[in-house]
Protein backbone atom coordinates (compact mmCIF):
# COMPACT_ATOMS: atom_id res chain seq x y z
CA UNK A 1 0.00 0.00 0.00
CA UNK A 2 1.04 3.20 -1.28
CA UNK A 3 0.99 5.96 1.73
CA UNK A 4 -0.02 8.58 -1.44
CA UNK A 5 -2.80 6.52 -2.03
CA UNK A 6 -3.82 6.18 1.76
CA UNK A 7 -6.95 8.69 3.20
CA UNK A 8 -5.77 11.49 5.30
CA UNK A 9 -7.11 10.36 8.51
CA UNK A 10 -5.56 6.88 7.73
CA UNK A 11 -1.95 8.45 6.77
CA UNK A 12 -2.14 10.34 10.20
CA UNK A 13 -2.53 6.93 12.33
CA UNK A 14 0.34 5.44 10.42
CA UNK A 15 2.39 8.43 11.10
CA UNK A 16 1.09 8.13 14.95
CA UNK A 17 1.68 4.72 15.45
CA UNK A 18 5.49 4.83 13.63
CA UNK A 19 6.10 7.49 16.17
CA UNK A 20 5.06 5.55 19.05
CA UNK A 21 7.04 2.64 17.87
CA UNK A 22 10.23 4.72 17.88
CA UNK A 23 9.55 6.45 20.57
CA UNK A 24 8.89 2.95 22.57
CA UNK A 25 12.26 1.77 20.73
CA UNK A 26 14.45 5.16 22.38
CA UNK A 27 13.05 3.88 25.71
CA UNK A 28 14.65 0.59 26.28
CA UNK A 29 17.73 1.30 24.08
CA UNK A 30 21.02 1.18 25.71
CA UNK A 31 22.42 4.99 26.13
CA UNK A 32 24.68 6.18 24.05
CA UNK A 33 27.41 8.05 25.63
CA UNK A 34 30.75 7.20 25.37
CA UNK A 35 32.71 5.09 28.56
CA UNK A 36 35.41 7.19 28.15
CA UNK A 37 34.74 11.07 27.82
CA UNK A 38 36.13 14.91 29.10
CA UNK A 39 34.30 17.90 30.57
CA UNK A 40 34.55 20.58 33.05
CA UNK A 41 33.25 21.58 36.48
CA UNK A 42 32.13 25.26 37.12
CA UNK A 43 31.29 26.22 40.51
CA UNK A 44 29.23 23.17 41.13
CA UNK A 45 27.77 22.64 44.66
CA UNK A 46 27.91 19.93 47.25
CA UNK A 47 26.48 16.22 46.18
CA UNK A 48 26.64 17.46 42.01
CA UNK A 49 26.41 14.72 40.33
CA UNK A 50 27.97 14.06 36.92
CA UNK A 51 26.55 13.21 33.74
CA UNK A 52 25.83 9.28 33.02
CA UNK A 53 27.88 6.93 31.23
CA UNK A 54 27.65 3.60 30.52
CA UNK A 55 30.90 1.11 31.11
CA UNK A 56 31.24 -2.05 30.24
CA UNK A 57 32.31 -4.38 32.83
CA UNK A 58 35.45 -2.85 33.23
CA UNK A 59 37.80 -0.67 35.83
CA UNK A 60 36.99 3.08 36.13
CA UNK A 61 39.68 5.87 35.99
CA UNK A 62 38.62 9.72 36.91
CA UNK A 63 41.42 12.61 36.79
CA UNK A 64 40.90 15.92 37.83
CA UNK A 65 42.99 19.01 36.59
CA UNK A 66 43.07 22.54 38.21
CA UNK A 67 40.90 22.36 41.16
CA UNK A 68 39.56 24.71 43.47
CA UNK A 69 37.53 23.92 46.39
CA UNK A 70 36.66 26.21 49.71
CA UNK A 71 37.81 22.29 51.48
CA UNK A 72 40.89 20.44 51.80
CA UNK A 73 40.29 18.00 49.28
CA UNK A 74 37.48 17.12 46.55
CA UNK A 75 35.95 14.06 47.29
CA UNK A 76 35.05 12.11 44.29
CA UNK A 77 32.08 9.12 44.69
CA UNK A 78 31.74 6.55 41.80
CA UNK A 79 27.86 5.04 41.69
CA UNK A 80 26.11 2.59 40.09
CA UNK A 81 22.83 4.45 38.93
CA UNK A 82 20.16 1.63 39.24
CA UNK A 83 16.58 3.04 38.01
CA UNK A 84 13.60 2.08 40.31
CA UNK A 85 16.07 1.59 43.12
CA UNK A 86 18.57 3.59 45.39
CA UNK A 87 22.01 3.35 43.85
CA UNK A 88 25.06 1.94 44.60
CA UNK A 89 28.24 4.14 45.64
CA UNK A 90 32.03 2.78 45.64
CA UNK A 91 35.21 4.22 47.43
CA UNK A 92 35.52 7.90 47.32
CA UNK A 93 38.55 9.37 46.45
CA UNK A 94 40.20 12.41 48.10
CA UNK A 95 41.73 14.31 45.39
CA UNK A 96 44.36 16.75 46.69
CA UNK A 97 47.22 16.96 44.35
CA UNK A 98 45.04 19.04 41.80
CA UNK A 99 44.41 21.87 44.45
CA UNK A 100 47.92 22.87 43.73
CA UNK A 101 47.57 24.99 40.37
CA UNK A 102 46.13 24.73 37.07
CA UNK A 103 48.24 22.20 35.82
CA UNK A 104 48.30 19.55 38.90
CA UNK A 105 46.42 16.21 38.02
CA UNK A 106 44.53 14.27 40.71
CA UNK A 107 43.58 10.30 39.95
CA UNK A 108 40.93 7.92 41.15
CA UNK A 109 40.58 4.33 39.87
CA UNK A 110 37.94 2.37 40.69
CA UNK A 111 37.68 -1.73 39.82
CA UNK A 112 35.64 -2.77 37.81
CA UNK A 113 31.48 -3.09 39.07
CA UNK A 114 29.60 -4.50 36.01
CA UNK A 115 27.99 -3.66 32.84
CA UNK A 116 25.84 -0.29 33.68
CA UNK A 117 25.35 3.00 33.49
CA UNK A 118 27.56 4.81 36.16
CA UNK A 119 28.29 8.47 37.45
CA UNK A 120 30.47 10.32 40.18
CA UNK A 121 29.84 12.45 42.50
CA UNK A 122 31.52 15.57 44.57
CA UNK A 123 31.51 15.91 48.30
CA UNK A 124 28.18 13.60 48.64
CA UNK A 125 28.61 13.55 51.81
CA UNK A 126 29.57 17.09 53.44
CA UNK A 127 27.47 19.50 55.69
CA UNK A 128 27.25 22.79 54.34
CA UNK A 129 27.63 24.28 50.83
CA UNK A 130 30.62 23.57 48.70
CA UNK A 131 31.35 24.70 45.65
CA UNK A 132 34.10 22.92 43.38
CA UNK A 133 35.51 23.91 40.09
CA UNK A 134 37.94 21.67 38.03
CA UNK A 135 39.70 23.14 35.30
CA UNK A 136 39.49 19.67 33.07
CA UNK A 137 38.17 16.07 33.82
CA UNK A 138 38.48 12.48 31.98
CA UNK A 139 36.34 9.91 32.80
CA UNK A 140 37.96 6.60 31.12
CA UNK A 141 37.05 3.06 31.26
Amino acid sequence: MRIDSMRDSSRRVLVVALGVVVAGLGIFAAPAQAASWSSYLSKVPTGFESRRWYEPNTATTIKFTGCSTDQNAVRVTLAKDISLSPDTYYSTAAFTNCLKGSTYTSTGNWNAHGNANHYFSINEYLVGTTVTTVKSLTVSC
